[in-house]
């Protein structure tokens, strides 16, 4: 296999730990005024993604600079011709991590919680936005630099992607709080993800469909994945089977993204005319930048996903909400949050 096939595929990977992880992240911020009426229960929401929310955002870090290394004229292309989009994105990211470090530095958290729901959809639905013209194709000229405006990417099919890409998220954040709270909160998200996850199933099989991925087997492949992963997710979350509703959330998070980039290849952002396309051939780094690359993430890529399995391995007990903690001394009040073994 060419280092450039390697590298394509790598890219894909990390996006796929980064929607996988930072997609319930979203999905979490975006439910938290729907599931969290009283202060302590929002404290309770927050709390469930407090280890590891900046955790997961080092893998959009690490895409970025893989895709800066390995495919440079990629990178020069799609944050040049993104400009506005990626930078809104930025601000939402940083407005997102501001508030959860602050709000319970404040005495009143409501303005935090505001700008964490926000913070939280707009890149659920940005992301949607930008991967859609991506797979969609944009107008390049024959120097591969965009030739389009802001009001090109916000065409029709981007935004039934933006759509798709929020749905998912929300639903993963959902079936992820059910994982990781008990009582009403637990409950709450339960019911939030059985009325979620019907539309789910059909606008993100729709926005797949309409993508298209040249009819290769692989990609329907995929496509089949993420109609069992959320069919299965649903199944699961009806009968209060919660980590096995996770597991089948993140599948089909994982099946998407695996078929987006699967109907991109061997392109890496097409352009409305073919001839003008980057490719995983004249976007490349030299064969020498690849190598040394590949050596690099070779020794430290293992190292991270260790380190990040043990953080989610000591943070995996579920918390309680406020209503399910008995009254009794004053050590011991409602709004106390005590880990209990989850199922």
């Amino acid at each position: 296999m060419e280092l450039t096939t390697v590298w394509f595929v790598l890219i894909a990977v990390l996006w796929t730990g980064y929607f996988v992880l930072e997609g319930f992240d979203f999905g979490v911020g975006i439910l938290l005024p729907f599931l969290g009426r009283a202060e302590a229960e929002r404290r309770t929401i927050v709390k469930t993604i407090g280890p590891v929310w900046d955790g997961n955002e080092v893998w959009l870090l690490v895409a970025g600079g893989a895709t800066f290394a390995a495919f440079p004229e990629w990178y020069a292309t799609l944050f040049s011709g993104f400009y506005l989009p990626l930078f809104l994105i930025l601000l939402a990211l940083i407005a997102r991590g501001v508030a959860l470090e602050y709000r319970s530095k404040s005495d009143s958290t409501r303005g935090w919680d505001r700008t964490f729901f926000w913070g939280s959809l707009g890149p659920a639905f940005l992301w949607g936005v930008a991967f859609a013209n991506i797979v969609r194709g944009v107008p390049l000229d024959t120097n591969h630099e965009y030739t389009g405006t802001l009001l090109t990417l916000l065409n029709p099919f981007a935004l039934f992607g933006g759509l798709a890409t929020l749905l998912l998220c929300t639903l993963h954040g959902a079936i992820f709080l059910a994982l990781r709270t008990t009582g009403e909160l637990r409950l709450g998200a339960s019911r939030m993800a059985k009325s979620l996850a019907p539309v789910t199933i059909l606008v993100v099989m729709a926005f797949l469909l309409a993508a298209g991925g040249g009819g290769r087997p692989v990609w329907w492949a995929a496509v089949a994945l993420v109609a069992l992963g959320l069919i299965g997710a649903l199944a699961a979350t009806m009968r209060g089977r919660d980590g096995w509703a996770f597991t089948a959330s993140a599948l089909a998070v994982v099946a998407v993204v695996a078929a987006l980039f699967t109907g991109l290849w061997p392109n890496v952002l097409p352009a409305l005319d073919p001839a003008n396309s980057l490719t995983v051939t004249n976007a490349a780094s030299t064969p020498y930048t690849l190598t040394v690359m590949t050596w690099v993430a070779a020794v430290f890529t293992p190292v991270v996903l260790a380190y990040q399995a043990w953080t989610y391995w000591v943070f995996r007990r579920r918390l309680t909400g406020p209503s399910d903690v008995p009254v009794g001394p004053p050590d011991v009040g409602p709004s106390s949050l005590m880990p209990v073994d989850g199922r």
